[in-house]
């Protein structure tokens, strides 16, 4: 087996949890030739794996998708690929495969087509942990169990290197690395995940005087650390947002510190990804498809007869996202729990 191209549309969250299909891939054919095709948004899995040569964007998410994929699908068909695996439950992956030429063909089966047109049709299962759930897709040519995705900032395909080393002031408190933010485009589409009452959790944290607080985040979160920074004395508190250029930098922030909060967003897969402690506040989404069944990775989150429900049953999140409405207090003693 020498080229392989693998399909996944998504964030940048969605390519790491389908690091695993990687992973088993590169232990059945370890000369093989990854290539994966995703969207612009996600190119930066380039930097976070050795293990892909190449990524093709296509963005679905256009206007113009309908162009992109054309465009896609003549690329495909000159690019002398052996096998092409795709995510995706809708019934046109299997006609994209098809019409790609490739000879070995693997998807979800998504019905009458998909039996057709695939050389293998896998059963979808949702209901397990997103990793666990894309490994499904290399279960018909290798019989490796799936493992948690793993991810290495010091690999050849890394183009933006750090200019600075980044620093936290020397201390013997554990270290609480903060990165409360999420997406714009999640906004945008009324994906509602984030929490409210990091003011009042931070300042019981500051309290305590055990901890060194340290606040990230990334181009969209400037609003969101304008309003904690503004609202808080930042004695204590090492800011460094605006500091992280890359998502290297963000991946040795998070390796430097003991324990990782953050909501459901890409960060969270970072940290699985470098197998550090983590707790993670969830509201509409499901944290049984998002996070590994693992005593370092840990979920709070409001109870309501109605969560999960984004995704599952509805597309936008309700207007009370009573999910998110968690105490301070109860993230705090988790906390504590967990340090």
């Amino acid at each position: 087996m020498k080229n392989i191209v693998l399909m996944n549309f998504g964030g940048l969250g969605d390519e790491i949890l389908f690091l695993p299909v990687i992973q088993s891939l590169k232990k059945k054919y370890q000369d093989c030739q990854i290539t994966l095709v995703a969207e612009p948004r996600s190119a930066g899995i380039l930097q976070l794996t050795s293990l892909i040569n190449k990524v093709i964007t296509c963005d679905v998410k256009s206007k113009f998708r309908v162009f992109e994929l054309l465009k896609l699908i003549f690329r495909l068909r000159q690019g002398e690929f052996d096998m092409i695996i795709s995510s995706g439950a809708s019934v046109f992956i299997s006609v994209i495969l098809f019409l790609s030429g490739i000879k070995e063909r693997y998807g979800y089966d998504t019905g009458f087509l998909s039996n057709i047109l695939l050389t293998k049709a896998i059963k979808l299962n949702k209901k397990q942990y997103a990793g666990n759930m894309y490994h499904d897709l290399v279960s018909a040519v290798c019989d490796f169990a799936p493992e948690l995705p793993k991810i290495e900032i010091g690999n050849s395909n890394l183009t933006n290197p750090i200019q600075q080393p980044l620093k936290i002031p020397d201390t013997d408190k554990k270290i609480i690395l903060i990165h409360p933010g999420c997406s714009k485009l999640s906004k945008e589409k009324g994906i509602i995940k984030s929490y409210d009452n990091w003011v009042e959790l931070i300042e019981k944290l500051q309290k305590t005087g055990k901890y060194q607080i340290v606040l990230a985040g990334g181009p969209d979160d400037e609003e969101v650390i304008q309003e904690i920074s503004s609202k808080l004395s930042m004695d204590g508190i090492c800011n460094m947002y605006g500091k992280t250029k890359n998502i290297k930098d963000l991946i040795r922030l998070i390796k430097m510190s003991d324990l990782l909060v953050c909501i459901d967003s890409a960060p969270l897969h970072l940290a699985v990804g470098v197998n550090k402690k983590t707790l993670a506040i969830f509201g509409p989404t499901d944290e049984k498809k998002l996070v590994p069944d693992d005593n370092k990775f840990n979920v709070i989150s409001n109870y309501c007869a109605c969560r999960p429900c984004l995704w599952d049953k509805r597309d936008r999140c309700c207007e009370n996202i009573n999910c998110l409405k968690i105490s301070p207090d109860k993230v705090f003693e988790e906390i504590e729990n967990m340090l």
